[in-house]
């Protein structure tokens, strides 16, 4: 069966509390009942010690007392008893009553020898006196505080016991009523304990409810639930916000995928589109043949860029999912420059575009993987010659500030809106209207850029004025991360290997 939070928690509370107050209860009892007992003994030991001398007295006489000798001393025993609370009796050697201040409280004329000798055995060796709480054997009426004294003779030898006993009714009274009124104070305990734990378990289940209410729907799909209502600064109330944000980010993720899902179904529909009607087109003779080379080149564009696309998307995936084996070392960021312009050195001519700042002379040391960072300048300087009028303009600058370099590629062209700066690293986004021309491009190119440079330790911005230039800068490390500034290279099989040095750049063993 089931058992919720408030229900276990008012078991457990219920428990303790039962068990905390039996357990006080019993404590006091004792204490109780031993103070009790100490604060008899002591008064009935002060009597003993006057009753003694009237116990010796009547040891030491030849004949008992008669008549009203006798009722003198009968008189004065019960004084003396009722100075205590208490009545006395005398015993001889062998147990037998020899005279009691109040008979009625015996019903036996002899105290059995075997409790007179355990008294014997137990009395304390100083003040010969014997403590018990009971009915010595059967021979009081009711059970008792018992003092009990050795007397003695002229001769200074045993010659019986005195017994001074007070009753155990006042006891007997205070444990009933002890234990009455602690039982009623505990019930009320109990009762204000439960109102108050329920009051407290109510303020921490609801909370608890409403979280997990929005847990379920949240579960069953419904990712816009949120959990309101939920207020203050404990632990329910940073599980409720700590929820909502989690809630937040699923749903902008789930809500980033359908887009991006979206995105690239669009994007890859595109292309097949044109491949499919160019193809068609050819095989069903509506291409003359005569156009047919030029149709097939579009086709062959197409499925380049549909190939660059998926590339592009793989490249994505390993990045974000860790796959990729960053290789970082020390390197001349101009030498990188270079290559990618070189590269892309015939669509430059074709676009009739200048480049400006290259230089194969100076040389500036960034630590970072090389591939990584060629992609970068790769997809920047793609990005800047789509972009650029023909007669416009390239321009390459690196700057060395403190532990890191700043590199960036400006072109002329349109620009960038103010309103689209900050969406430019998205994916699939293309704000091709603002830019002017080509709108056609995967929108992944910006975005990779981004998760690449991250990666090496740096940042990327955009500037732009809009109508007449754009400017893309990143950011790259200028030294190891490494105190000694040298990088344990990883061996084929992923373990440390060589060591570079990054001044001369080479492995060394």
């Amino acid at each position: 069966m089931r058992k919720s939070i408030s229900t276990a928690f008012f078991s457990m509370v219920s428990t303790l509390m039962v068990l905390g107050i039996v357990l006080m209860g019993c404590s006091e009892w004792v204490l109780f009942k031993n103070y009790f007992a100490k604060d008899r003994y002591e008064t009935l030991d002060q009597v003993v010690n006057v009753a003694k001398r009237t116990a010796e007295y009547l040891v030491n006489s030849e004949t008992m007392p008669q008549g009203a000798e006798l009722d003198a001393l009968n008189t004065k025993l019960e004084i003396i008893g009722e100075s205590a609370e208490a009545y006395l009796f005398f015993t001889d050697r062998q147990g037998n009553v020899l005279i009691a201040s109040d008979p009625d409280k015996l019903t036996t004329g002899t105290v059995p020898l075997d409790i007179c000798q355990r008294a014997n055995a137990v009395a304390d060796p100083d003040a010969r006196h014997y403590h018990a709480f009971g009915d010595l054997g059967g021979a009081l009426t009711e059970k008792s505080y018992i003092a009990a004294v050795e007397t003695i003779d002229d001769q200074s030898l045993f010659s019986g016991w005195l017994f001074l006993c007070s009753s155990g009714a006042q006891l007997t009274d205070f444990k009933q009523q002890f234990w009455s009124n602690f039982l009623m104070s505990a019930c009320v305990m109990l009762l204000c304990a439960s109102v108050l734990t329920r009051l407290l378990m109510r303020q921490l289940t609801d909370p608890l409810q409403k979280v997990t209410d929005a847990a379920q729907r949240f579960g069953g799909g419904d990712l816009s639930v949120r959990v309101e209502g939920v207020e203050g600064d404990g632990e329910v109330a940073d599980l409720a916000r700590t929820f909502n944000q989690m809630a937040e980010n699923i749903q902008s993720n789930d809500n980033s995928r359908g887009q991006f899902m979206g995105n690239i179904a669009h994007e890859l529909r595109t292309p097949m589109t044109t491949i499919k009607g160019f193809v068609d087109g050819i095989l069903d003779g509506t291409i003359p043949p005569e156009m047919q080379n030029h149709y097939l080149q579009l086709v062959s564009e197409e499925t380049g860029r549909l190939a660059r696309l998926i590339q592009n998307m793989l490249d994505l995936s390993k990045l974000e999912s860790g796959e990729y084996q960053v290789n970082a070392r020390m390197f001349n960021i101009w030498e990188t420059l270079t290559g990618v312009a070189l590269a892309a050195e015939q669509r430059i001519n074709d676009g009739m575009i200048e480049l400006e700042g290259l230089t194969m002379d100076e040389k500036v040391l960034v630590y970072a993987d090389p591939d990584l960072i060629h992609q970068v300048a790769y997809n920047l300087l793609d990005n800047a010659i789509k972009f650029t009028p023909a007669g416009g303009t390239i321009r390459f600058s690196v700057e060395k500030l403190g532990p890191e370099a700043e590199i960036s590629i400006w072109n002329s062209g349109q620009g960038i809106s103010p309103e689209a700066l900050p969406y430019v690293f998205e994916r699939f986004y293309k704000e091709d209207r603002s830019r002017g021309l080509h709108a056609r491009g995967s929108g992944l190119g910006l975005n990779i850029c981004k998760v690449l440079v991250n990666l090496a330790g740096g940042q990327i911005r955009v500037e732009s004025q809009q109508g007449e230039w754009c400017r893309f800068v990143f950011t790259l490390p200028t030294c190891s991360p490494n105190p000694g500034g040298m990088k344990r290279l990883p061996d084929a099989a992923g373990q440390p290997g060589a060591v570079e040095d990054p001044a001369s750049m080479k492995p060394v063993e």
